[in-house]
């Protein structure tokens, strides 16, 4: 089972935004409750598989979506962290 990654937001306004878009996209998401362990002003993340990570990032950057961060499991499963440059997590 391939690895799920979430975006959060600090507005409700940015994630439905970045919903239309990403769908718009042929980018499969779905929504997902802002888990208590990520701060964000939304309660609301889009969870997407990582191998869409390449085309969630262009998109967010062309479109100037303003996210909080992509974030995925920590690796003992309890919690997130927040993935950083794209050199990161290729």
């Amino acid at each position: 089972m391939e690895e799920e990654l979430l975006i959060a937001f600090d507005s409700t306004q940015q994630a439905l935004r970045a919903e239309m878009l990403l769908e718009y996209a042929e980018i499969e998401i779905d929504i997902f409750p802002t888990p208590k362990e990520i701060t964000a002003g939304c309660a609301m993340s889009i969870q997407f598989s990582r191998s869409a990570l390449k085309g969630v990032r262009l998109l967010v950057a062309e479109q100037n979506i303003e996210i909080r961060g992509i974030f995925a499991r920590a690796a003992q499963g309890d919690g997130y962290i927040e993935l950083g440059g794209e050199g990161e997590v290729q």
